[in-house]
């Protein structure tokens, strides 16, 4: 390591936030991991609370806070529809007010601040796999626009922080990901069909099943966000980061069927409003400047994530908000 970091990771008791704070400890950084756990599980990093280089806050994103640190993930925000749809203000609220808390502590700093976008800026695409450069096609007024629209503003401040104090930002702009430590109720497809599959219940399908989406690896994902906070000096992003392959409803369903040795049957229901059809990365950008791609193939991903599932006690899950 070249050098030892104090770092802030925000909801970082999350899916994705945990494996970053387990990859930052292990690097021997100053990790403070602050989470107001409203989607989030305490266990995902009860491991790390004895280690002298980890420290954890109770805190809001979208109130004030002062801390000292050299970088700052700022993770934090309800990923899953049934939550972020749960209370949209709040939703919007995290994305906005967390990004001008954040960028205002980073610039006071002088730190480096990455910010965790989405796929979900670009809507349901017109355009496939999705560049960088294709701005979206994003119902302004639609049911998941708190999370849509949410980031996007964050994303406007991320820059305009930028162009304004010249700050060194970075912007990465996540497409699904799955892997150990998902909420057992966060609603999301993976998570919902192996839940399913390991219960013997039916697998739900919302429309036909040929509405596709690719999956990274939880592991593949926590390296190029480093690799991004770390990156090239004046790389600000955004940058897509995900796996390109592609896979429908109907063919996910059938592989967790198969790998966790469910008798599921598999049953349709009706499509959400704004559920996008078609979502796949274009990791061009990431190939070229951070020189990753992503190494873990879906079977195998599922393989570890389903052991998970079978791994842990679903009794001491609660779903955060009544959508699941």
């Amino acid at each position: 390591m070249a050098s030892k970091k104090r770092i802030l990771v925000t909801g970082g008791a999350g899916f994705l936030g945990s494996h970053l704070c387990d990859r930052l400890v292990n690097e021997g950084h100053d990790v403070i991991c602050l989470d107001n756990f409203f989607t989030s599980q305490k266990i995902n990093v009860a491991h790390l609370l004895g280690k002298p280089n980890f420290e954890l806050i109770r805190h809001d994103v979208t109130q004030p806070i002062t801390l000292e640190v050299d970088q700052i993930y700022n993770a934090a925000c309800p990923a899953a529809p049934g939550h972020y749809q749960y209370n949209p203000v709040k939703t919007m609220k995290t994305s906005v007010m967390g990004a001008i808390n954040m960028l205002g502590m980073a610039k006071r700093c002088r730190a480096r601040i990455l910010q965790f976008s989405t796929s979900e800026v670009y809507g349901d695409p017109t355009v496939h796999p999705q560049p960088e450069g294709y701005r979206g096609n994003v119902n302004p007024i639609g049911p998941r626009a708190c999370y849509d629209e949410g980031k996007r503003a964050a994303e406007t401040l991320f820059f305009d922080y930028q162009r304004m104090h010249r700050m060194d930002i970075r912007v990465v702009r996540i497409f699904n990901t799955y892997g150990p430590r998902m909420h057992p109720f966060d609603g999301r497809v993976v998570s919902n069909f192996i839940r399913q599959a390991t219960a013997g219940e039916p697998i739900t399908i919302f429309g036909d099943g040929k509405q596709s989406r690719s999956f990274c690896y939880v592991d593949d994902l926590v390296e190029v966000i480093i690799r991004m906070m770390n990156g090239p000096d004046g790389f600000h992003g955004p940058v897509n980061i995900g796996n390109p392959d592609e896979f429908t409803m109907i063919e996910l369903a059938k592989l967790v069927i198969e790998l966790s040795g469910s008798r599921s049957q598999i049953v349709n229901k009706p499509l959400p409003a704004d559920d996008p059809l078609q979502r796949q990365p274009d990791i061009a950008l990431a190939k070229k400047m951070l020189g990753w791609e992503p190494k873990v193939k879906l079977r195998q991903g599922l393989e570890k994530t389903i052991a998970y599932f079978k791994s842990v006690d679903m009794s001491q899950f609660r779903a955060p908000t009544p959508n699941y």
